[in-house]
């Protein structure tokens, strides 16, 4: 059964901080999501956008210049918006994920789209809460239990909130 670990990075340094020690142990790009509010614009992502790590870049650098390295190598970046939280970016798995969810979650924000997920209801509400306040969330998606101790040794050292770990539903 596959397994995510998900935390809550304050900022976007320490979500820098988080992936780049997620490389570094061993996970791979593919396996790592990030989900962080688009503060740099709210009318350009009115839609769902299709990008690829080489835009990738360019998507982070609207929102820091070395934030834009590390977020760029992950897979599958893009923008997507969803009602009531509005402009958000994301990389990995969670990115398609969630484009699929988010037409299915209009009536239930960011909230529902985690809980289809396979998130536990009130995880899912405080993440939405947290991401809509400038937060983001990270998640790091395994099969192996020690590797779910290692994301939250990483997490843990990183100062990270809200750490938690689900099963996944299929997507």
């Amino acid at each position: 059964m596959t397994k995510a670990v998900f935390c809550i990075a304050q900022n976007l340094e320490q979500t820098e901080i988080i992936v780049n020690n997620l490389k570094t142990a061993g996970f791979s790009i593919n396996d790592i999501s990030v989900l962080f509010p688009d503060k740099s614009t709210t009318k350009d992502f009115a839609h769902e956008k299709h990008t690829k790590a080489p835009e990738g870049a360019a998507i982070g650098g609207t929102v820091g210049l070395g934030t834009g390295a590390v977020l760029g190598l992950l897979a599958g970046i893009g923008a997507l918006a969803i009602p009531g939280v509005g402009p958000l970016i994301a990389a990995g798995p969670i990115m398609g994920a969630l484009s699929g969810a988010a037409v299915g979650a209009a009536t239930g924000g960011l909230a529902g789209a985690l809980i289809g997920l396979g998130i536990p209801e009130y995880e899912a509400k405080r993440y939405e809460g947290k991401i809509k306040g400038g937060s983001a969330l990270i998640s790091v998606h395994t099969t192996n239990s020690e590797a779910i101790d290692k994301v939250k040794d990483i997490f843990e050292k990183a100062h990270a909130e809200d750490i938690s770990s689900t099963g996944e539903a299929s997507v």
